[in-house]
């Protein structure tokens, strides 16, 4: 219920933001201003996830990484939200509907079955998918999925309000300092 709250009044806040972003993104490269993909969620069940368009319309609906020339792909205004991570805003729409929270870990695509197996054999699976995460925060695009898979599983070992704050924080200061992000 906390998580859904401070999602809407956090949408609330963030709207002139929103505005702003929608209106760049559509004289860009025009509609959707808004990107929808299949993630997995809690106990591997699916839903999808809304983020704010970085890549052109054309552009295959795999992982950033998998693109042979991901930069051909990328919306001028993209790599700004990407560098500041405010195509993830969309994902408090996620939290108001209970399909994430901001602490947990980053959902998997439908098609990361690697990665699900893991978090399963793990008992990750039981943890609604997060914004951010204790993962993200230590290492995120530079570690092997099972460095992320053994550093959610330490998360949930650990997890308690104390502990999500501290990921929160350490979120804006990785964030700030675009710690971890390779696109």
């Amino acid at each position: 219920m906390f998580s859904k709250f401070s999602a809407f009044i956090f949408l609330v806040f963030f709207s002139p933001i929103f505005l702003l972003v929608g209106i760049l993104i559509l004289f860009q490269d025009g509609w959707p201003v808004f990107f929808k993909q299949k993630r997995v969620g809690k106990n591997y069940s699916f839903f999808f996830i809304y983020k704010f368009r970085t890549m052109k319309k054309n552009t295959p609906n795999v992982a950033t990484h998998l693109l042979e020339n991901p930069d051909q792909y990328l919306l001028k205004i993209g790599q700004i939200l990407r560098k500041l991570s405010l195509d993830e805003l969309p994902n408090l729409v996620n939290i108001l509907k209970g399909e994430m929270v901001f602490v947990g870990p980053r959902p998997a695509l439908y098609n990361q079955d690697d990665l699900m197996d893991l978090r399963v054999k793990a008992g990750v699976d039981k943890l609604k998918p997060g914004i951010t995460g204790w993962a993200q925060i230590n290492g995120r695009d530079e570690i092997s999925i099972e460095q992320k898979v053994a550093l959610e599983a330490e998360y949930l070992k650990h997890k308690s309000f104390l502990f999500d704050c501290k990921i929160i924080l350490h979120t804006f200061t990785n964030v700030l300092l675009r710690k971890g992000v390779k696109h």
